[in-house]
């Protein structure tokens, strides 16, 4: 039989194994997947609230959902809102317009109270503009140079689709950062935001739009 100090280096060597292995299992715990939100179920707008121009007009008849995808008439003017408050995320929406390409936009960092339109920063999808960022209701970031104009405009030429086909954009917000991609190409980036948290906002401005595939994924 082997002394008991000769058996000690044999289970000090499994021990780290089994630390290791668990420290590996946790790290993979910490997938993209696991920190994931869907914004849109797919389903239903249960996440959303609603706030429009003229509150006479039932939101419902604004905002539906069909096979998957939100349905917004873009009349009258205003938006759905997460009701939740998000920081640090990619945000990943899908958006197409089913007859003419008009007007809308994609709100991050949107600030209450609801009002329109409330204190966030715009992420353009009007027609030939996707891209431009707007800083709108007091909103502002240090590419904003002519503080009589709102609007930061796209740093390349249009990398948006065909009427009636689904594009992609992405939002990185990271501190008081942000970058924004329309179809994999970089077409904005923002610096020193006074505002890095808020709610998302689909913006109804114009007519039809659809969207798709709503999610973030936390940094």
């Amino acid at each position: 039989m082997e002394p008991k100090t000769k058996q000690l280096p044999v289970l000090l060597i499994i021990l780290l194994f089994i630390i290791t292995n668990v420290s590996f299992s946790q790290d993979n715990s910490k997938s993209p997947e696991s920190k994931k939100i869907q914004l849109f179920n797919g389903k239903d707008l249960s996440n959303w609230v609603f706030n429009l121009k003229n509150p006479a007009i039932d939101p419902a008849t604004v905002f539906t959902v069909q096979n998957g995808v939100i349905h917004i008439t873009g009349n009258p003017f205003g938006y759905m809102r997460t009701k939740n408050t998000y920081s640090d995320y990619k945000l990943h929406v899908e958006w197409r317009w089913p007859s003419e390409a008009t007007n809308s936009g994609v709100f991050v960092h949107a600030v209450r109270p609801d009002t329109i339109w409330l204190k966030c920063f715009e992420c353009q999808l009007k027609a030939g503009s996707a891209g431009d960022l707007v800083c709108m209701n007091g909103a502002d970031m240090d590419e904003r140079k002519d503080k009589t104009n709102k609007s930061v405009k796209k740093i390349a030429e249009s990398s948006e689709k065909p009427t009636g086909e689904w594009n992609t954009m992405e939002v990185m917000c990271k501190g008081n950062t942000i970058e924004v991609i329309v179809n994999g190409v970089v077409q904005n980036k923002g610096t020193n935001l006074n505002v890095s948290k808020g709610s998302i906002c689909l913006q109804s401005e114009g007519k039809d739009i659809e969207f798709r595939n709503v999610f973030l994924t936390k940094f």
